[in-house]
């Protein structure tokens, strides 16, 4: 009986899907968990696959080709070191173990160099795409080293997701490159999804439009320049109605967001790396304030001001007059490519500061698919980048800033409606911010510097001589 090409360790929904896809793709494969249940449940989905889920670790291991290919889809963190441990005693000399979780990048290169002590190999990887994708074609982010990749890139090619015949699958760079690539991915979106919901909440409280028009905007918008995963799942989302009664099942959800932490790792290391990211900042600010629910609930009691005064109801009439959906549409448009600039921003820095060698072309590339953050733009910031791998913005790019020009102008009147309607967008105002801020030659940091002389002696550089100055300002 011949061996299975494929193991995998942790048959969850993502980890059975992505199995699943590994038999569907050709490969003879085999499954391990402890739980039972799930045991059967890959033995059952995968009856007419080449597809074996078994119980016991080492029937695991004896089912697998050697060197062993064995990947993890466990929770990230420390359920991700336990199964390591339990499964090095019984792995010989240069098997692979492939980390497909959302593991934080620092614990990739412990990990790495552990594992290659004792001689075994490591890839950290991300994946993209949900359950659904892992079945039908996610986007795989490779980090680690390359000629270990080759090992299984037959494989995770042929599972991956395809876009014009090409697969959306990577090796991305050296070390934990694959899970730092796949954190940023996760900050962005984080930012577009808040995006998109502030655009909602204007359309709704703002602009006085039904679910159903709504939903059909989001269908429109995702035929355009807009298209992407993240509108097209939220056109469906917002006609859905609620089984239970006869409002929409979107109106019913309790409005506090939740997170597993890759949004906050990605600012985090953005101001580690001195990278401004400021609307995925946003975005997890957003999350954490939603989560204050009954703060929330109180502060809008005590605060006066919430409803609104007759003036304002005038001042929203004036805005109206000048603002509409397809004005909205651009300055969601503006405020996505600036969000992808500011990853692709913190992915260059991140490329210099550990050596991971990134192809931004590449990135671009594996992301048109698959991913939660596919769109249309990626095929445009591909050919960008192919054209210069250096660029250290998409903003430099004369075509993404003459978009976002554009939607500068729209933008000016959605803010004046938004702050009139208390209505907040902080993902918009930090986004057209951070571009009016990239875009300013001269920024009042003039006056900051001279503030920290001021109380602290910190020096500072004149713009008419050459040197470091220092003033004793109460004299």
């Amino acid at each position: 009986m011949s061996k299975a090409k494929f193991g995998m360790i942790g048959l969850g929904t993502m980890g059975r899907n992505f199995l699943l896809n590994v038999a569907d793709s050709g490969f003879a494969c085999v499954g391990y968990d402890l739980d039972g249940e799930k045991v059967d449940a890959l033995n059952e989905e995968g009856k007419d696959f080449d597809v074996t889920g078994v119980k016991n670790l080492e029937e695991f291991l004896d089912s697998l080709e050697t060197p062993r290919n064995i990947m993890l889809l466990v929770p990230a963190g420390k359920i991700v070191d336990a199964v390591i441990d339990d499964l090095t005693p019984h792995l010989d000399e240069g098997d692979l173990i492939i980390d497909g979780g959302n593991s934080h990048f620092p614990d990739t290169e412990r990990r790495e160099k552990e594992l290659n002590e004792k001689g075994f190999e490591f890839l950290g990887v991300g994946v993209s795409g949900g359950a659904k994708g892992a079945r039908l074609g996610p986007s795989i982010m490779i980090g680690g080293k390359e000629e270990v990749y080759e090992r299984v890139r037959p494989i995770l090619e042929g599972v991956s997701a395809k876009v014009g015949g090409e697969p959306c699958a990577a090796h991305v760079g050296k070390g934990s490159a694959g899970h730092f690539v796949k954190m940023v991915h996760n900050g962005i979106e984080y930012g577009l999804m808040q995006l998109i919901c502030e655009s909602y909440d204007v359309m709704k409280r703002g602009l006085d439009i039904s679910h159903e028009e709504m939903s059909e905007t989001f269908t429109k918008w995702d035929e355009a320049e807009l298209n992407s995963y993240l509108v097209e799942i939220t056109s469906k989302i917002l006609k859905t109605k609620d089984n239970k009664s006869d409002d929409y099942l979107v109106e019913k959800i309790l409005d506090t967001a939740g997170q597993k932490g890759t949004g906050r790792w990605t600012s985090e290391v953005a101001l580690e790396l001195g990278i401004p990211i400021p609307t995925i900042d946003a975005a997890v600010t957003m999350r954490q304030i939603s989560a204050l629910k009954e703060d929330r609930q109180e502060l809008s009691k005590v605060s006066s001001d919430y409803q609104l005064d007759p003036q304002n109801e005038i001042s929203k009439n004036m805005v109206e007059e000048n603002f509409d959906i397809d004005k909205l549409k651009s300055v969601l448009l503006g405020a996505y490519i600036i969000t992808y600039a500011q990853g692709f921003a913190l992915l260059r820095e991140a490329s210099i500061e550990k050596e991971y060698d990134l192809n931004m072309s590449e990135i671009a590339k594996i992301w048109r698919g698959g991913c939660i953050i596919r769109a249309a733009l990626l095929e445009n910031f591909r050919t960008i980048f192919s054209e210069d791998n250096s660029l250290k913005n998409l903003l430099l790019n004369e075509e993404m800033t003459n978009v976002v020009l554009q939607s500068r102008y729209n933008y000016l009147v959605f803010i004046s409606m938004a702050t009139l309607l208390h209505i907040p967008v902080f993902a918009f105002a930090s986004a057209f911010s951070y571009f009016e801020a990239f875009r300013t030659p001269r920024l009042p940091a003039n006056l900051l510097q001279a503030q920290r002389d001021f109380f602290g002696s910190h020096t500072y550089k004149r713009i008419d001589e050459e040197g470091t100055f220092h003033t004793e300002w109460d004299e």
